[in-house]
């Protein structure tokens, strides 16, 4: 795999394989995606799930929601990909949760990402702490959240107010993914991704974990993609014997347009080769988080420069860098680290502390573009309901000002 990947790499191949793959994936219907009545329930009108795939809910009376399960038998793996949800579809979001008894919620996306609203606020922050959905009949509480210099992670109360029933839900929220783009490195991913093993997340005894970003195709099929491959690798002990891109066309008989860049299946090899280098040394790293150690730098600051590697192009394809830290598992469950001297522990605290206030003006900037929003669509409301009362005073008054004009000209003309 890893000189298939030099190959492809030092050819510049990357935009004809990826067309060579959506070539070969096969389109089934999707007509239900389709009717009127589901047309406001779909964020982007070219992504829809095919018939035969949709997650049909169960208790509503339209069974209809943006969501494909795909079942990966070989690896014994089963993931629902969904869309964001929209403000009108959260309620149906907590209830296929449930229905479909998904123990996690994979979250790849930013809530506002360049200026616009990619998602839908669906779970509670620290400061409202309980969202309620009485379309479907739920109720989502925040018991914790943990953040992480890159990813946070939540555990939710959902409670079925018909029926009383609560489960823990937990929330893995990758928050420094851009659009259509990749994460820093293999390592910042494999490290997210081996968190959400660690907690059983993603094992047969649950349900399907639901994976989204804005789409549900882009980011969520890469995450589903590498988690697939590297569980066959595991199961085979053979890298070579796993085929990446019949893995991806397989997935993509469930849900259209798995993978939407060519930048996405690069990436998707180098974390695959990178973890395989885990997962097969160590049978049991797959289940453990990565130590702290191989976190990469922030994305908010460049990143060190990758090491010489003479067997490949300098111009690199698509304008990936290469992977900033190599994974390489040591003789026990963690990766070697260089021991840094002097000048480079104080360079490393300063940056710290530059990524530190980066983050909070990140976080700060977010908070306010979603205060922003909230506060314009409460206005919208507000002009709204004015309007819809005031509306039948006006025409009546109209009325009665023209009813009134008309007697008047007549009696004029009557004179």
């Amino acid at each position: 795999m890893e000189q298939e990947f030099e190959d492809i790499d030092s050819s510049g191949r990357w935009q004809n394989l990826y067309n060579e793959i959506r070539n070969q994936a096969s389109e089934y219907p999707y007509k239900v995606a389709k009717l009127p009545v589901n047309r406001n329930l779909n964020r982007y009108r070219d992504v829809s799930p095919y018939d035969h795939s949709r997650v049909k809910l169960e208790n509503s009376e339209n069974d209809y929601i943006n969501a494909s399960l795909v079942m990966m038998e070989e690896a014994q793996r089963a993931y629902i990909l969904s869309q964001g949800p929209l403000r009108n579809t959260c309620g149906h979001f907590w209830l296929m949760v449930w229905e479909q008894c998904s123990k996690a919620v994979i979250m790849l996306n930013r809530v506002i990402e360049k200026g616009s609203e990619k998602c839908a606020q669906y779970w509670p922050t620290t400061e409202e702490l309980q969202m309620s959905f009485t379309d479907t009949g739920f109720v989502v509480r925040l018991l914790s959240e943990e953040d992480q210099s890159y990813y946070t992670i939540r555990v939710l109360e959902l409670r079925n107010t018909k029926t009383g029933e609560s489960r823990e839900i937990y929330h893995f929220h990758y928050t420094t993914w851009p659009d259509f783009g990749v994460p820093e490195s293999p390592a910042s991913f494999l490290n997210f991704l081996f968190k959400v093993r660690e907690f059983g997340s993603l094992s047969a005894e649950h349900g399907p974990s639901v994976v989204h970003c804005s789409a549900g195709i882009g980011r969520s099929g890469t995450f589903a993609l590498v988690d697939t491959c590297l569980v066959l690798m595991d199961k085979s002990k053979n890298p070579s014997s796993v085929d990446i891109q019949k893995v991806l066309l397989d997935m993509r008989e469930y849900r259209m347009g798995l993978i939407q860049t060519p930048d996405q299946l690069r990436f998707s090899y180098m974390a695959v080769i990178e973890g395989a280098r885990l997962v097969l040394t160590d049978n049991s790293a797959a289940q453990r988080v990565l130590p702290r150690t191989a976190l990469p730098l922030e994305p908010d600051l460049p990143p060190p420069p990758p090491p010489p590697r003479p067997h490949l192009n300098d111009s690199r394809p698509n304008g990936q860098p290469a992977p900033c830290l190599d994974l390489q598992a040591s003789s026990g469950d963690h990766l070697l680290a260089t021991e840094p001297d002097s000048h480079d522990h104080n360079v490393d605290e300063h940056s710290g502390h530059v990524r530190k206030r980066h983050r909070e003006e990140r976080i700060a900037s977010t908070a306010q573009k979603v205060q922003q929003m909230k506060q314009r669509l409460t206005d919208s409301e507000r002009k709204r309901e004015k309007w819809l009362y005031w509306r039948p005073v006006l025409l009546n008054v109209g009325a009665g000002a023209a009813l009134a004009v008309g007697l008047l000209v007549c009696w004029m003309y009557s004179q």
